[in-house]
C-alpha cells in the first residue's frame, strides 16, 4: 500500500520553523529581507510573486517588490540588482523568471551577489552544490530532498534515478543525491532503455516536463517517486510527470499532484532567505 508524501503538511512545518528562527533573528536586532523583481506581465509569474509576498509577510520575513515594466532596458534591471547587492536590508535577491526575451538572463542572474542568490543560480553556487560545500541549493532539488526525508526514506545506498537534466531542477538534484551518498543515474531524451533504466531505481525524480510521462511498466515495486512535473490537461486539471493512477498502487512513496513538490519551492525559498541572512551576521 502506497503512502503520499503530502508537500502542504511538510511545507507548512518547515514554514514553521523559518517564523521561529525569524523571531530569534530579530530579538538579537537582525532583519531579514528578500527582494522580489518581476519585469513585465506574465500571469503565471505575477501569481508566484503574490505568493512570495504573502509567504514573507506571514513568517516575518520584509518583502521588498519590484514590478518594472516589459519595456525595461537590460541597464535598468542590472543598476537595479547592483543597488539590490548594496543593501544592507535585503538579504535573498530573486529575479522572477521568465524574463521578457529581450533582457539577457545569464547576464542578469550572474550580476546577483552569490550571498544574496536564495534561487542558487549563480555559478559560483552552482559550483559550490558541485563540491558540496554550500549555504543553500535551488528551491525545487532542495524541497525534494526535505519531503524524502522527512518521510523517513533513508537516501543513503539507493539508486537514484533523475529523469531530466534541467539546470533548474535535473543537474542540481542528483548533486543533492549524491551528497546523501545515493547511487545517481540522470536519464534525458537521448536516454536508451530509457524505461529499464528507471525500472531498476529505488527512487525515481521525474522532472521532464511530459504530462503522465512515467507508466506503471516503468516502475518497481516498492518504488519511491517524486513527481516535479505540472502540466495543465486539456480538461484544464493539473497532473504530473508521473501516471498517478497506474503508478500509485506500486510505489512505497508518491508525490501528488498538486500538493506534492510544489508547495516546498517556497518554502525552501524562505529557508534560504534566512540562511543567506545568518551567513552575513
Amino acid at each position: 500500500m502506497h503512502q503520499i508524501i503530502d508537500g502542504k503538511k511538510i511545507s507548512a512545518k518547515i514554514k514553521e520553523e523559518v517564523k521561529a528562527e525569524v523571531a530569534l533573528l530579530k530579538e538579537k536586532g537582525i532583519s531579514v529581507g528578500l527582494a522580489v523583481v518581476l519585469v513585465g506581465e506574465d500571469p503565471a509569474s505575477k501569481v508566484y510573486v503574490g505568493n512570495k509576498k504573502k509567504a514573507c509577510e506571514a513568517l516575518g520575513i520584509a518583502s521588498f517588490e519590484y514590478l518594472l515594466p516589459e519595456s525595461t532596458s537590460e541597464d535598468e534591471l542590472l543598476a537595479l540588482v547592483e543597488k539590490l547587492n548594496a543593501d544592507k536590508a535585503v538579504d535573498g535577491i530573486l529575479v522572477q523568471l521568465p524574463l521578457p526575451s529581450h533582457l539577457d538572463e545569464k547576464k542578469v542572474i550572474n550580476a546577483i551577489s552569490p550571498d544574496k542568490d536564495v534561487d542558487a543560480f549563480h555559478p559560483v553556487n552552482v559550483g559550490k552544490i558541485m563540491i558540496g560545500n554550500y549555504t543553500f541549493a535551488p528551491c525545487t532539488p532542495a524541497g525534494i530532498i526535505e519531503l524524502i526525508e522527512r518521510s523517513g526514506i533513508s537516501i543513503e545506498g539507493k539508486s537514484c534515478v533523475v529523469i531530466g537534466r534541467s539546470n533548474i531542477v535535473g543537474k542540481p538534484m542528483s548533486m543533492l543525491l549524491l551528497h546523501k551518498n545515493a547511487t545517481v543515474t540522470i536519464c534525458h531524451s537521448r536516454t536508451k532503455d530509457l524505461s529499464d533504466v528507471v525500472r531498476g531505481a529505488d527512487i525515481v525524480v521525474a522532472a521532464v516536463g511530459r504530462a503522465k510521462f512515467v507508466t506503471a511498466d516503468m516502475v518497481k515495486d516498492g518504488a519511491v517517486v517524486i513527481d516535479v512535473g505540472i502540466n495543465r490537461m486539456a480538461d484544464g486539471k493539473l497532473c504530473g510527470d508521473v501516471d498517478f493512477e497506474s503508478v500509485a498502487p506500486k510505489c512505497s512513496y508518491i508525490t501528488p499532484v498538486p500538493g506534492g513538490v510544489g508547495p516546498m519551492t517556497i518554502a525552501m525559498l524562505m529557508k534560504n532567505t534566512v540562511a543567506a541572512a545568518k551567513n552575513k551576521i
